[in-house]
């Protein structure tokens, strides 16, 4: 950071360590000398008729996130349970794609035995790191652990975009992208999929030629569809003067091998992962990612010292000492997720498509006004999601549970139409 030197004058405020040899307003070097009392954000400097007190302290927010939408959540169990009048065992909770079978016993284990929870966490998580580059095949110096995924795509943002900067948005997609792109105050182009939700990439290079974006976020399978990008389709976008963000959060239910690999090869790209669904720690925030070495070094630098949580890291490495049972959990999930697709096609007013994730996309007839599809199997317990944006207005998103789970929610469907 930049030190101030602003000289003295009679409507200063002079900061910093005084030098008994010197005036008043003379400080030793490399100190803020003086700071003018005058020296006022244009947002936030008032009338001098007007009395200070008629400051409001929003004009000290940057002005483009006073124009900000809040990103909406999915509600917790606890609220849930109130809003509805159901105790949150009995909720059938379908609609944030969360691991219904929880993580390997060894996380409860690990986690009841905390030795030195009041100690700050390792800000290199070298364990984990050491964890996952056994565990991905990668080495642990490409690899940048995170407060979830979700942390990591800010923190990337952050690293590589200036106000005013561009990026590429595939929707339907993630939406944290376009949120994440707003609060780091840059400007999102929406290239949109297909409609079998298939990536446009002749429009894609054409955007990338045009309008010079910095970086495109891709999600492979992709949310809410769960569609996968192929090599050949990712390699042609990889070719692009462009910063390519792979997210694979639900590369696990996709039979697919993760790309974390090509990073030691493709200087452009970077892979994020998650602990969310494949070993149920979604409360827990524990992501992380592969990156070129020319890249990493940067966020190391800019990143929170103390981002993933000693119980974070402890309940990750935990998860992976047991891969037989992550393994296990995937297969079950995989399945249900057939049996359920068979099942909601049998819904006359449901169109459901294939996924490779652990979630299935519904399309409801016209008919049928998806919104209060939603809000009918709420009111019977059963959460699903539904989207307000135009592009979904007519979709439910339907997180694969356990098998009873889908069973009460094949039950809810026929009853209610």
């Amino acid at each position: 950071m930049d030190v101030i030197d602003l000289f003295c004058n009679t409507s200063t405020i002079c900061i910093g360590i005084p030098n008994p040899t010197r005036s008043s307003c003379s400080f030793r070097q490399s100190t803020i000398r003086c700071m003018s009392s005058s020296v006022l954000p244009e947002s936030v400097k008032v009338d001098s008729k007007q009395d200070c007190g008629s400051l409001t302290g929003d004009s000290f927010i940057r002005p483009h996130l006073r124009k900000l939408k809040a990103y909406q959540p999915i509600l917790p169990f606890e609220v849930l349970s109130i809003r509805l009048g159901r105790k949150p065992e009995d909720i059938i909770k379908l609609d944030a794609n969360e691991n219904p079978y929880g993580p390997p016993p060894e996380v409860f284990e690990a986690l009841g035995s905390m030795r030195f929870p009041y100690i700050y966490p390792d800000p290199e998580s070298r364990r984990l790191r050491a964890a996952l580059a056994e565990d991905s095949g990668i080495e642990a110096e490409y690899i940048l652990a995170g407060c979830g995924a979700d942390e990591l795509i800010d923190l990337i943002m952050r690293c590589v975009l200036d106000p005013g900067e561009k990026i590429v948005d595939c929707p339907p997609t993630f939406t944290m992208y376009e949120f994440d792109a707003s609060v780091n105050d840059a400007i999102v182009i929406k290239v949109p999929r297909k409609s079998d939700f298939s990536l446009d990439v002749k429009r894609i290079a054409e955007v990338v030629e045009q309008e010079k974006p910095k970086c495109i976020f891709l999600t492979s399978p992709n949310n809410p569809d769960g569609s996968i990008i192929d090599d050949e389709t990712l390699q042609k976008i990889l070719n692009l003067p462009i910063l390519v963000v792979l997210d694979e959060a639900y590369i696990e239910f996709s039979g697919l091998e993760s790309r974390m690999g090509w990073v030691k090869k493709h200087e452009n790209l970077i892979v994020l992962r998650t602990f969310s669904k494949r070993a149920a720690l979604a409360g827990l925030r524990v992501g992380y990612g592969a990156f070129p070495l020319s890249i990493i070094e940067y966020l190391w630098r800019a990143k929170q010292p103390y981002n993933v949580s000693a119980a974070a890291e402890v309940a990750a490495c935990a998860a992976l000492q047991n891969p037989a049972y992550l393994e296990k959990v995937k297969v079950a999930l995989v399945q249900e997720r057939d049996r359920l697709f068979k099942l909601l096609k049998e819904i006359p007013f449901l169109n459901p498509y294939p996924s490779h994730s652990n979630f299935i996309l519904c399309e409801v007839k016209s008919n049928i006004d998806a919104k209060k599809l939603k809000e009918d199997l709420a009111k019977m317990g059963v959460m699903i999601r539904h989207y307000s944006n135009k592009e979904l207005a007519a979709y439910v998103r339907v997180s694969v549970g356990r098998p009873e789970h889908t069973d009460v929610l094949m039950e809810c469907l026929k009853r209610l139409y």
